[in-house]
């Protein structure tokens, strides 16, 4: 029989909070964490806001000596992880080498260390060559951000990076839920984090013309998911991790399920770099993969964690999607977009969604969407708009819609 995955820790590094409680009191709340952009000078760029982390004390998580090598991700997800493994009552320090080797990482990024080699190019370009990190290659080497972690708390299992864009996160949370499930492991540290906010991978954006532009005077209102008016969407930092353990294994050590895990699926259109098949038929089917697996029906399922990044392409195809999948229950299925509160953080998203999620099954309650002030036609279903809503449901869907044609779904129970 497959084994229950279940999760005991969530951390959280947000835009709009730094910590598991002050990220969803925010979020429960709609409080923003979208603001002018300050770790650069935007100046001369048509967008100069993002989701970015204030006041964050890499200190803590990275010794001084160290920080100068590695990217900013780092220290996110080690602060990320720190709250998760204190949740769950797990102390690496305290562990045997042979338990270390039992617990693994499942790390999803969409740019890794992105930040920290655009600046290495911008040393060696302006003749500052001998301030360049001697670590250039392999931080730069999007797998050493697993290691990072591994290397922080001691663990010896599996250390692995799942990059696949937007899904990123969403895919390592699958992975580490199937190594479980099917007995290879029994606890992963699993979850996403992304640091993008640099000058390069900003103007990348740009040149694709996929950015919001005109709220750079109103920062808090450029976010906006499936409202007729939006003009792409908000890049943001920011690290959700969370403890997978099989089931009975946390039980007898006296953990605390916070939920479980049920279900996941992904698929390819194999269609664009960047653009969605219009149908939406490939993220429907990786919707149905997941409840199938789940053993769920699609009326089971009481809320939706959008992916919503705000362009008028992706709102569009994934509402189209959610009927597909759902069917005549899509007009009666509750759900929210996420990045209209903190941004889109690139691979993390997925996590970001599913700690929300997990919390708001908790409380019974879930967060809003933002700004859907002038509701597209195409766009037909219930996204919350404006204010939270109380909620009482058992099942969810995590969706997740990446460049690249993939699209991923996690289903989650409440615990």
């Amino acid at each position: 029989m497959p084994h229950r995955v279940v999760i005991t820790g969530i951390g959280a590094v947000s835009p709009n909070g730094a910590g598991r409680e002050a990220f969803w009191a925010a979020t429960r709340a709609g409080v923003s964490g979208i603001r002018p952009i300050t770790v650069f000078n935007p100046e001369g760029f048509a967008c100069r806001v993002a989701g970015s982390i204030p006041d964050f004390d890499a200190a803590r998580y990275i010794a001084p000596k160290d920080r100068p090598h590695v990217s900013r991700s780092a220290p996110l997800a080690i602060a990320a992880v720190t709250e998760a493994l204190a949740q769950a009552g797990l102390e690496p320090a305290r562990m045997t080498r042979q338990e270390l080797r039992h617990i693994g990482v499942s790390l999803g990024s969409g740019g890794g260390a992105n930040d920290f080699t655009e600046e290495q190019y911008r040393l060696y370009y302006t003749g500052r060559q001998k301030e360049c990190s001697v670590y250039v290659i392999p931080t730069s080497t999007i797998g050493t951000l697993a290691s990072e972690v591994s290397m922080r708390f001691g663990f010896r299992g599996y250390s692995h990076v799942v990059s696949t864009g937007c899904t990123s996160s969403t895919d390592a949370i699958g992975y580490a839920f199937r190594a479980i499930r099917h007995g290879e492991m029994h606890t992963i540290v699993a979850g996403g984090v992304d640091s993008p906010i640099a000058p390069l991978i900003l103007r990348g954006f740009l040149v694709m013309r996929i950015m919001s532009t005109r709220w750079n005077h109103a920062p808090t209102r450029a976010s906006r998911p499936f409202s007729r008016d939006r003009d792409g969407f908000v890049i943001a930092e920011g690290a959700w991790f969370f403890i997978l353990e099989e089931r009975e294994r946390a039980l007898a050590r006296g953990a605390v399920p916070l939920g479980e895990i049920v279900g996941y699926g992904s698929t390819c259109e194999a269609y664009h770099r960047v653009r969605l098949e219009e149908c939406g038929e490939e993220p429907a089917r990786a919707i149905h993969i997941a409840l199938e697996e789940a053993n769920l029906e699609p009326d089971a399922i009481g809320y939706l964690s959008y992916h919503g990044t705000s362009t008028e392409l992706n709102d569009r195809i994934e509402s189209r999607a959610v009927q597909l999948a759902f069917g005549a229950h899509a007009e009666r299925l509750p759900g929210s977009a996420l990045k209209s509160i903190i941004g889109h953080p690139q691979g993390a998203c997925g996590a970001a969604g599913v700690a929300a999620t997990l919390l708001g099954m908790r409380d019974g309650v879930v967060h809003p969407t933002l700004n859907l002030d002038q509701p597209d036609p195409a766009c037909p279903l219930d996204y919350i708009p404006h204010q939270a809503r109380a909620l009482s449901f058992e099942y969810a869907v995590a969706n997740c819609i990446a460049f690249g044609s993939k699209n991923s779904a996690l289903v989650l129970k409440s615990s």
